[in-house]
């Protein structure tokens, strides 16, 4: 048996290859689906980075009344009860046991609105220098106080941490703030 030359073996192959249809579909979904399910994912994550965004900023602002009109006064001490008190608001309450676990507050008081402009981010070298049994300054009447919050979320869709990530760790840090002059307490 006399065996055809290797080229117009390959030349045949080439060609059944070519012609062949059936399955196509399928290498052409494995080609598409990998980028397609990351955008997704992307998506999805970046659209909690915005709720979890915008439900700090919520009750930031919500905390940050409450000590305006000296509502908080006497009641908190420490960082850890401030952030409780965040994680109890309404507006955080979806995020549940997790919440007290992420979430990170500031409260301090300045003597002008320009020395609260200052204030210095505690992010630094891709760490979070902030610890939960700090002292809380609220003020007293006519103080201004700025009130910062922090909540870390752990990012989950693929590629995002290069993106995303302000902590060496991976996470991404949502930031919340209000400066305020506190009210007349009566």
């Amino acid at each position: 048996m006399v065996r055809p030359p290797a080229r117009s073996r390959l030349r045949r192959l080439l060609a059944r290859f070519e012609q062949a249809r059936s399955g196509s579909t399928a290498v052409e979904f494995a080609i598409l689906a990998l980028p397609f399910l990351a955008l997704l994912f992307a998506i999805i994550e970046l659209g909690m980075i915005y709720l979890i965004a915008t439900t700090l900023s919520n009750a930031t602002t919500d905390i940050a009344r409450q000590i305006r009109t000296c509502q908080l006064q006497g009641t908190v001490s420490t960082q850890k009860n401030l952030e409780t008190d965040i994680c109890n608001d309404g507006a955080m309450a979806w995020l549940g046991a997790s919440c007290t676990g992420n979430i990170y507050s500031d409260s301090t008081v300045y003597t002008t609105f320009s020395a609260a402009n200052s204030a210095t981010s505690p992010i630094s070298s891709k760490t979070l220098n902030m610890s939960s049994n700090n002292a809380v300054s609220l003020g007293a009447a006519g103080d201004i106080v700025l009130l910062r919050t922090y909540y870390t979320w752990g990012l989950v869709a693929p590629g995002l941490d290069g993106l995303v990530a302000q902590l060496s760790n991976g996470q991404f840090v949502v930031e919340a703030a209000a400066v305020f002059r506190n009210e007349p307490c009566s």
